[in-house]
């Protein structure tokens, strides 16, 4: 039994939770906080709330399956339902009448087709299931912690002799007409005649070879009655023709809903010839349309031998796991969190300059998502993610100009001086609760709209829900211990089932989880490593910095320490053997081109990036230096020779604004320019035997006279060579996108016990009785009392949840009389509940002009 019972029954919901406990309430609004927007003013408020539809739907998404099925199992029983009668549902109350056959494939029940079971041994079969099912410890055992939390979500109400289920949930879980229950029951047999003339149901019963009734009442009563008694139907049943029993089977255990040719016409036992036409005469199929019946939820309980569902799961099935070697785990997950650290690096050192514009429409072009992967190695999907990841962690965004672009924001440039352990904490805690799906990217929406990375619609509440869950999971196992994705799946099918578009998403998103975990050094070789389990546990150690914390000193000794030096080569490249301090990253990152990544990553030095470094600001002695410095071998002679060269030209030709203009010190180059047919399109003409004009903007000079393998500079007003820094592009304080709920956010404690006691207030006030007030000579008025006997009388009502009345002068000297019940007194104001202007207010004790306490009433109404 439960822990419902009670000396007196509850009559509605609302007496019932006005006979919990604070903390009982406090419970209620903890698994339901959509009921606390916005607080309702008292106990009949909050029932009503409980009770709608959407609530309740939300209520019962959440649910267990073993929870799940006995509200579905309460949605059919009588209401209200014993608790016994509840456990016959789960478990069953005699052997069933018929066997349980499989899903039938022709559902034309009005065919003569013989079934191919062989009922006989399908009986035994099932009668042993029966037999375990209700001699299962299980089932019994869990049902009454299933009950308390449906008592406890308001779902359920009452005590253990009198259960009720709210009306809303048992209009859904139990459609009356047209639908089916979970159960894969039907309506009853008063739903399913509701329609049918008095004189077809006394045929039905004089057919059944029951007694004719006075009235339709009696008459669905006594059917209900036959086919709720075993023996009786077995009785009955013995006297079916061949074939009656083949068509029962295929709709017991649901869907209940066959098809015939013609339901409507009344068919009489004497000249019933077909299987259905037999059952239709008795009752044991009735009408549900022109061309279909239905089997009446009484008769397949029977049937059934009393089970409301076929396999009661009263525990999760159990995740299969794969055992791994847990340091193998380990050091597998940091070199994929090193590898994440490291490409998102590189995404922003790609992005540093400026990104790709935005769609109109919000979003990453394909071509630019594709000339982004080909820049990173990376497949587009995979970049796809990291962008993502990016985004969600702050480091990208849109800058919010006109010609909209993305860029690195401000944020990026202090995640990037933090250590690699923290930086891949920031990665990591930022993808457990992202609602962004990068697995959608690329396909469409129901619109046929194409979905682009970085884009809008692809926010998924459920995604960091699926995470979570997963990687739960994963943390239950032995440590090192990977698991089967597919009974992965069948344990969060389990502990939240789901409808069939929710649940293929589902599906999607477990695939995405365990790849993303991968991908990003969560799991190692589809296990939990030991440093991302601190993430699943914040509140264990003291909240997500301190889980960071942890989670970083954990990662740090397996990742491998920042070298200060690279291996120069002399076909101009340069070996770094190892991840690099970012100093020397980021100017080797100028001076050379990554020409390939893996464990050891070369760079090659080239005309072009040498001259990226001097426009950058360097100088030809300061590249040799740095070289020098940062190298553990000696700086190779064709190497030296490049950044001389390219230093020794560049800056020779100048371009400025005239437009633009070119001015260089050699005549001759500049007569050289003006021949070759390449700079036509630049409309060049000479002004000086030193200075050209130029009809194209500088920066289009630039790009054109690089591309002719000059090596021009920028130059100001002032004649001066313009430094160009490939860093300097960042938008303005960006924060990072907010998860998308699907409901409100779970309330903390502090709230919660605010809340229970508003409630409280209003419902003590919307109950009470007031104490007639004392005759005056002069007129009503407003009650008397002094400051101090004001302020105590307050202070009393506010500690004990007490009702007053006051008078009241506002601002504005109108005085009034108002019921209120004091929640908290401090700073020279009472913080109350108005029940004259059903909400909270604040009232200014100089400003009562006296209080009166008010009793309450000895009984509350529902």
């Amino acid at each position: 039994m439960t822990d419902g019972s009670r000396g007196i029954s509850p009559r509605t919901l609302a007496e019932d939770l006005r006979a919990r406990d604070d903390d009982a309430l406090a419970l209620l609004l903890r698994a339901r906080p959509d009921l606390l927007t916005p607080v309702p003013p008292d106990l009949t408020q909050l029932a009503t709330r409980a009770s709608t539809r959407a609530s309740v739907l939300r209520t019962l998404d959440r649910l267990d399956q073993f929870t799940h099925q006995v509200a579905e199992a309460l949605a059919v029983a009588p209401d209200p339902c014993p608790y016994e009668t509840l456990r016959g549902l789960m478990t069953g109350t005699a052997p069933p009448v018929l066997p349980a056959a499989g899903p039938a494939t022709d559902t034309d029940t009005g065919t003569a087709a013989d079934t191919d079971t062989d009922t006989e041994a399908a009986t035994d079969a099932d009668a042993r299931a029966a037999a375990r099912i209700a001699g299962s410890p299980g089932v019994a055992e869990a049902l009454p912690a299933a009950v308390q939390v449906l008592r406890t979500r308001g779902i359920v109400w009452g005590g253990d002799e009198a259960l009720h289920l709210v009306r809303t949930a048992r209009d859904v879980l139990a459609p009356a007409a047209g639908g089916t229950s979970g159960t894969g029951l039907g309506p009853s047999v008063g739903e399913a005649t509701a329609g049918m003339s008095p004189s077809r149901l006394q045929e039905i019963v004089a057919d059944a070879g029951l007694p004719a009734t006075h009235d339709p009442t009696s008459a669905v009563r006594a059917l209900s009655e036959l086919f709720a008694d075993a023996e009786r139907m077995r009785d009955l049943l013995a006297q079916a023709p061949e074939g009656v029993t083949g068509r029962l089977e295929r709709l017991v255990w649901g869907p209940p809903y066959g098809e015939v040719r013609d339901a409507t016409v009344a068919v009489r036992a004497a000249d019933a010839v077909t299987p259905v036409q037999w059952l239709l005469a008795r009752g044991l199929l009735l009408p549900a349309g022109r061309r279909n019946v239905l089997l009446p939820r009484e008769a397949a309980l029977t049937l059934r031998g009393g089970r409301a569902h076929r396999a009661p799961e009263p525990g999760p099935p159990p995740v299969e796991p794969v055992v791994r070697p847990e340091r193998t785990v380990d050091r597998t997950a940091a070199g994929q969190a090193f590898t994440a650290v490291r490409t998102v690096i590189e995404l922003l050192t790609q992005w540093q300059a400026g990104g790709p514009p935005v769609l109109r429409a919000g979003g990453l072009s394909v071509r630019d998502l594709k000339r982004t992967a080909s820049a990173l190695d990376l497949s587009e999907p995979e970049t796809a993610f990291w962008l993502e990841l990016a985004y969600a962690a702050g480091l990208i965004a849109s800058d919010g100009e006109v010609d909209e672009a993305y860029a690195p924001t401000p944020a990026s440039d202090e995640w990037l001086k933090l250590p690699a352990e923290r930086q891949w904490t920031a990665l990591a805690a930022a993808w457990l609760t992202a609602t962004r799906t990068p697995g959608l990217v690329g396909t469409r929406d129901a619109k046929g709209r194409a979905l682009a990375a970085l884009g809008p619609d692809l926010d998924r509440p459920l995604a960091p829900r699926v995470r979570r869950r997963t990687l739960r999971l994963l943390a239950e196992l032995p440590p090192g211990s990977a698991a089967v994705p597919r009974t992965l799946l069948a344990r969060l099918r389990w502990l939240r089932p789901m409808r069939a578009g929710a649940d293929a998403l589902r599906e999607e998103l477990l695939g995405w989880t365990l790849h993303d975990a991968e991908t990003l050094g969560v799991t190692g070789r589809g296990a939990l490593a030991a440093h991302a389990r601190p993430l699943l546990d914040p509140v264990g150690h003291g909240g997500p910095e301190g889980a960071a914390a942890e989670a970083a000193r954990l990662l740090g000794p397996l990742l491998p320490e920042p070298l200060d030096h690279v291996l120069l080569q002399a076909d101009l490249t340069a070996v770094a053997p190892g991840p690099l301090i970012a100093p020397l990253a980021e100017t080797l990152g100028v001076l050379a081109d990554i020409e390939s990544k893996g464990g050891a990553t070369v760079y090659r030095f080239t005309p072009e990036s040498v001259r990226r470094a001097l426009d950058a600001g360097r100088t030809a002695a300061e590249l040799q230096r740095f070289l020098t410095e940062h190298s553990r071998t000696p700086v190779p002679q064709p190497l030296s020779y490049l950044i001389d060269d390219v230093a020794r030209r560049h800056g020779t030709l100048r371009v400025g604004a005239a437009s633009a203009y070119l001015r260089c010190d050699d005549d001759a180059l500049l007569t050289e320019l003006l021949a070759d047919r390449r700079a036509a399109s630049l409309g060049l003409r000479r002004l000086a035997p030193t200075v050209v004009a130029a009809q194209a903007d500088p920066s289009t000079v630039l790009e054109r006279l690089r591309a002719m393998g000059l090596a021009p500079a920028a130059e100001s007003p002032d004649g001066d060579v313009l430094i160009t820094r490939p860093d300097a592009r960042r938008t303005p304080p960006r924060t990072p996108p907010v998860p998308v709920s699907d409901g409100p956010p779970v309330p903390d404690a502090a709230l919660l016990g605010l809340a229970v006691k508003t409630i409280r207030a209003g419902d003590r006030a919307a109950t009470a009785v007031r104490r007639p007030a004392p005759e005056r000579a002069a007129g009503p008025g407003l009650p008397r009392t002094s400051s101090a006997e004001t302020l105590a009388t307050v202070q009393a009502a506010a500690l004990a949840g007490g009702t007053v009345w006051i008078g009241y002068v506002n601002a504005e000297g109108s005085a009034s009389q108002r019921v209120i019940v004091p929640v908290r007194v401090e700073g020279g104001y009472v913080t109350a509940y108005d029940h004259t202007a059903d909400e909270v207010r604040t009232f200014a004790l100089h400003r009562i002009t006296g209080v009166a306490e008010l009793a309450e009433a000895d009984d509350h109404p529902a």
